[in-house]
């Protein structure tokens, strides 16, 4: 019985503060809520979810996720690797896939916020990798094929790779404030 109490005081204080944050609090729940609405199964299948510079670079390493989704600007101050090979929804059955989304959306997939990733160096190692929403501020070196800067993302910096044959495999819809080069 004395169990019992514990566990309902407990729930009953979680249910109190919980209901206690701000307003800025529930838009950031919200936002939290929607981010990963990619597609319905991405919080089901080990998204990333991350408003801190340790848990993005931890989030794009190679122990990392396929999906990782930024709830707020984010600044870094050290170089970023992006690493490791990932399936789409983490199947093994699916693509090479890996995607990074700087924006938030509603249930009906409708874009509500876009967030800026800063960092000084952003070195993409892992197979098709997808920049969506949102913008990276910083360069860019590319080291693996299939990089996409889906239509809605931008780098606003220069956007580097390390061959022709790597370039040659990249999807470029969104846009670059910098250069765009073999390097």
């Amino acid at each position: 019985m004395k169990l019992f109490k514990v566990l309902a005081v407990a729930g009953v204080t979680a249910a109190l503060l919980a209901g206690c944050g701000s307003d800025k609090d529930a838009a950031k729940n919200a936002a939290a809520t929607a981010a990963p609405a990619t597609e319905q199964a991405d919080a089901t299948t080990s998204a990333s979810i991350v408003n801190q510079a340790d848990a993005f670079t931890a989030a794009v390493s190679d122990k990392g996720t396929w999906i990782v989704a930024v709830l707020n600007d984010l600044t870094v101050d050290k170089d970023v690797v992006v690493a490791g090979e990932f399936h789409d929804k983490n199947d093994a059955s699916k693509p090479i896939y890996r995607k990074l989304a700087l924006y938030a959306q509603d249930a009906d997939h409708k874009v509500t916020a876009s967030y800026t990733l800063t960092a000084p160096k952003v070195t993409v190692q892992s197979e098709n990798f997808r920049v969506q929403g949102g913008t990276i501020k910083g360069d860019v070196y590319v080291e693996a094929n299939g990089f996409n800067l889906y239509k809605d993302a931008t780098i606003d910096g220069n956007l580097y790779f390390s061959s022709e044959d790597v370039k040659a495999t990249a999807v470029l819809e969104g846009k670059v404030t910098g250069a765009t080069e073999v390097k």
